[in-house]
């Protein structure tokens, strides 16, 4: 699936309108660009699109964790996808919530990561591909070594953290199953130039119904 991966309402409408774009990722940093409260920025999002929405936990302890789960459950009900942040406190409070709220493990730097999330009943495992490239040397080979850790369980790979069309192609090349991308980025894997010009060339000498 594709994702959207803003807080910006009128981004959000507009990336639900092309039908292609399945549901919206969040994180603290988006919500903080939100021009309200993440409260109601939630809220305005769930309305938006009938997919899934997620949202981060942003709590330091296990029982802050817990509690801000199930408010963030009680805004968004259904549609919510909790992430996770993959600490020691994320990992703890990851089986204590994933019975009862779609959760997945975020900020995954290392395949063992994904392995401590699938036995900890997260639906998704994030991998941030640029970061892990510009931090750790190669984000599609962490993507793909998760992907071979991953056989078997129903943990899927959410890649994010994508800054072109040819990183999101060698992410999903690598194993990846979903894809979280910025409201531009969207635009520009739409298009290429030799598409705009092959579109051009046929219809300056052929013929259509208009």
């Amino acid at each position: 699936m594709i994702y959207l991966d803003s807080a910006i309402a009128t981004e959000a409408s507009q990336a639900m309108a092309w039908g292609w774009v399945k549901g919206i990722t969040t994180n603290p940093t988006l919500l903080a660009k939100s021009d309200t409260e993440p409260a109601a920025t939630l809220k305005t999002l769930a309305n938006i699109t009938d997919g899934e929405l997620y949202y981060q936990l942003v709590g330091q302890t296990l029982d802050d964790m817990i509690r801000e789960a199930h408010k963030a459950k009680d805004l968004v009900g259904e549609q919510l996808v909790l992430k996770i942040p993959a600490t020691a406190t994320g990992f703890a409070a990851l089986p204590k919530l994933s019975s009862e709220i779609t959760c997945s493990v975020t900020a995954i730097y290392h395949p063992t990561q994904a392995l401590i999330a699938a036995e900890g009943g997260a639906k998704y495992a994030i991998a941030y591909v640029n970061r892990a490239t510009r931090f750790q040397g190669d984000g599609c080979e962490l993507v793909s070594s998760m992907k071979t850790i991953l056989q078997g369980s129903e943990t899927t790979i959410l890649a994010a953290s994508l800054k072109s069309p040819a990183e999101i192609n060698a992410a999903m090349v690598a194993g990846a199953d979903h894809i979280t991308v910025p409201f531009g980025l969207l635009q520009t894997m739409t298009t290429h130039s030799l598409s705009e010009q092959t579109v051009k060339d046929f219809t300056a000498i052929g013929q259509g119904l208009i």
